[in-house]
């Protein structure tokens, strides 16, 4: 595995990071902002990650979903 790839597995995982867990919204946004960069989510998906960023019990998912927006990103997660 490269660099690049090991990034995107890294940062995959990272995004899925537990709920609850101290500082975990912070890290799922950071992982997000990358994802979003290479063009794996949208715009509006982005925005759940960053509206959880500091809530560390929220599930971005769900909120996604509530939204419509990301079907893409969540049948990537599913997949």
């Amino acid at each position: 595995m490269d660099d690049d790839e090991a990034d995107l597995a890294e940062n995959f995982a990272l995004v899925k990071t537990p709920l609850g867990e101290q500082w975990s919204g912070r890290t799922r946004y950071a992982a997000a902002m990358f994802l979003y960069k290479l063009g794996h989510m949208n715009a509006e998906t982005l925005e759940v990650y960053r509206l959880c960023a500091r809530l560390d019990h929220q599930d971005p998912l769900s909120l996604i979903r509530q939204r419509g927006c990301g079907k893409d990103w969540l049948q990537s997660l599913e997949g």
